[in-house]
C-alpha cells in the first residue's frame, strides 16, 4: 500500500476518516492524498464573466486556508501528507483522482445510522463506492484502534467473487488479520442445503487457487436477510472490519443483489470496506 486517497470536506467525518488513513499510512509507510473537490458548476468554470471567475478563485483560496488549519494533527506529524483541490461537481470524479495517482485504497468518512434513515444510498459515499475501482473503506465513527484484527467477508461463492477475494486476502494478511468468511442462507427460493453450500465453497477455492484448508474459515449462517445475517455474525464473532464484493456502477454481487451491500454499509456500526469485482 503506497497511496491513500481521502476525501475532506473538513468534517467530523473526514477527519474521522483522515485518523485512519494516517494510521494505514504509518504502518505502510504510504502517502496521504487529502481531496477536496469544490464542486462548483459548469457555469463557473466555464464562464468569461469577471466576477464568476474571482468567485472560483475565491473559493480555491478558501479550501487551501481551511486545508492548513485542518491538516494540523499531532498523528499527522510523520505521515506525507499531500493537499489536493478539484474543481469536481460529483464524487464519482473521485476515482479519476486515484488512477491518475495509482491509488491503492479510498478511504470515506460517513454519517453512522444514528438518526440518517439513509445515509449511503444516493449519498457521495455511495457514488464513490460505485464509481471506484480501488477497494473503499467506510468510516462511521471514531476508531480507537485500527488494527482490523478481525474481518468478515461476505461471499456468495460464485466464480465472480474470487477477484475481490484475492485481493481481500492481499491486504488483510499483510495486517495479519483473522479472515471469516460468512454465507447467509436465506428462507426462500434462493435456499441451499449444506451439501449444496459446501460444493460451492469447494468450486470457489478450487478455482481460486487457494487451500482447501480455508474451508476452516468459511461459516453458514441462516437469516432472514443477508444484510442481518452479516451484521449478526460479525457481531457474533467481535469482528472489526466488514467487507463486501461490489460490482460498483453495476450493482452488487449476485447474492448481494439490490440495495443489500449498501443496507450493510448503513446499519453496520462497524467499517465496511468494497472490493471491485
Amino acid at each position: 500500500m503506497k497511496k491513500i486517497i481521502v476525501p475532506v470536506d473538513f468534517s467530523e467525518h473526514s477527519e474521522n476518516a483522515l485518523h485512519v488513513a494516517a494510521k494505514l499510512a504509518t504502518k505502510y509507510n504510504a502517502e496521504v492524498l487529502a481531496l477536496h473537490m469544490l464542486e462548483m458548476s459548469d457555469t463557473m468554470l466555464t464562464t468569461s464573466d469577471g466576477l464568476q471567475y474571482e468567485k472560483a478563485a475565491y473559493f480555491y483560496k478558501l479550501s487551501e486556508q481551511k486545508f492548513e488549519t485542518f491538516l494540523k494533527k499531532d498523528y499527522l506529524k510523520d505521515v506525507k501528507v499531500t493537499p489536493i483541490i478539484k474543481h469536481f461537481k460529483v464524487f464519482s470524479e473521485v476515482n479519476d483522482v486515484a488512477q491518475k495517482n495509482d491509488a491503492d485504497l479510498i478511504i470515506m468518512g460517513s454519517h453512522g445510522s444514528s438518526g440518517f434513515k439513509e445515509f449511503f444510498v444516493g449519498s457521495n459515499t455511495e457514488r464513490v463506492v460505485r464509481n471506484a475501482d480501488i477497494p473503499v473503506l467506510v468510516i462511521k465513527n471514531k476508531l480507537k484502534d485500527i488494527n482490523f484484527e478481525s474481518v468478515v467477508f461476505a461471499c456468495d461463492f460464485t466464480e465472480e467473487s474470487i477477484n475481490p477475494y484475492k485481493n481481500a486476502i492481499k491486504m488483510f494478511e499483510k495486517m495479519n488479520s483473522k479472515i471469516y468468511m460468512v454465507y447467509v442462507n436465506l428462507p426462500n427460493e434462493r435456499f441451499k442445503t449444506s451439501v449444496e453450500i459446501e460444493k460451492s465453497v469447494v468450486n470457489f477455492f478450487t478455482k481460486a487457487g487457494t487451500n482447501l484448508d480455508r474451508m476452516n474459515d468459511v461459516h453458514y449462517v441462516s437469516d432472514y436477510t443477508v444484510e442481518e445475517g452479516v451484521i449478526n455474525f460479525a457481531l457474533k464473532v467481535g469482528a472489526d472490519i466488514i467487507a463486501i464484493p461490489t460490482h460498483g456502477k453495476k450493482g452488487l454481487a449476485h447474492f448481494l443483489e439490490g440495495s443489500i451491500g449498501e443496507d450493510v454499509a448503513n446499519h453496520a456500526n462497524l467499517p465496511v470496506i468494497t472490493f471491485k469485482i
